[in-house]
């Protein structure tokens, strides 16, 4: 066996975050009243998430910080409601509410348990490592059943840089206590994930999640589900 230790991407690689944070959205909607402000909640829904991606990408690259993340993405969706002012301690406020309702859900990406299950019986070290918040991460890895899988939790937050950092990686390897050739990277992002960790010389797999999101580099292992990689480790 190849490989002894795996680094473990967590959102939407085995926490379905993204259909998670769906639910938590709308319920966010409605305990704000904020059909108040739009006429329809979707055009809310369109520009957090189109605000959410632009802004998880810019701090994955260290050019925001947390706190001003965290602000603006319900910053700048609540500025196109009709008639509200969306001050810096409501966006604080309305975060809050999110986070509790995303850190409560259950949902899993299909397989996740069943890969984890598979893994931890073969005898693979795991470490979780994400560039998640550190007082979400916790509750999520609980209200999910994840969380005892895990040898190490690495997060960016506590590292002091996010991935695809190469430092990232040299921290999560000091953490594990993993070496760089004997360990394999596993994540849904392309950047953050699999460039992220190849560039620090550590062998990684893609779960390529949407098969038609374009390629720009070559990972060491490509899957389109988590059971696809039962039969590679």
């Amino acid at each position: 066996m190849k490989y002894k230790d795996l680094f473990v991407d967590f959102d939407d690689t085995l926490y379905d975050t993204h259909g998670n944070s769906v639910i938590a959205l709308e319920e966010t909607y409605e305990a704000f009243g904020l059909g108040r402000y739009f006429a329809d909640p979707q055009v809310f829904y369109d520009a957090y998430w189109q605000t959410n991606i632009d802004l998880w990408t810019q701090y994955s690259k260290g050019e925001i910080t947390r706190d001003y993340l965290i602000v603006e993405r319900f910053r700048r969706p609540l500025s196109v409601g009709e008639g509200l002012e969306a001050t810096e301690a409501y966006c604080l406020e309305m975060s809050d509410r999110f986070l509790a309702f995303c850190a409560s859900k259950t949902g899993v990406v299909d397989g996740a348990h069943e890969l984890m299950d598979d893994l931890r019986r073969k005898g693979y070290r795991m470490h979780m490592c994400s560039n998640g918040f550190h007082e979400v991460q916790y509750k999520k890895l609980e209200s999910c059943g994840l969380k005892d899988y895990f040898d190490t939790i690495i997060l960016s937050e506590d590292a002091g840089v996010n991935k695809p950092s190469p430092l990232f990686f040299d921290y999560a390897l000091r953490q594990s206590g993993a070496q760089r050739e004997t360990t394999l990277m596993i994540g849904d992002n392309l950047q953050t994930d699999i460039m992220g960790a190849m560039a620090a010389g550590i062998d990684a797999l893609f779960f390529n999640r949407y098969p038609e999101y374009e390629k720009t580099t070559a990972p060491t292992f490509v899957v389109t589900s988590l059971r696809d990689i039962m039969k590679i480790l």
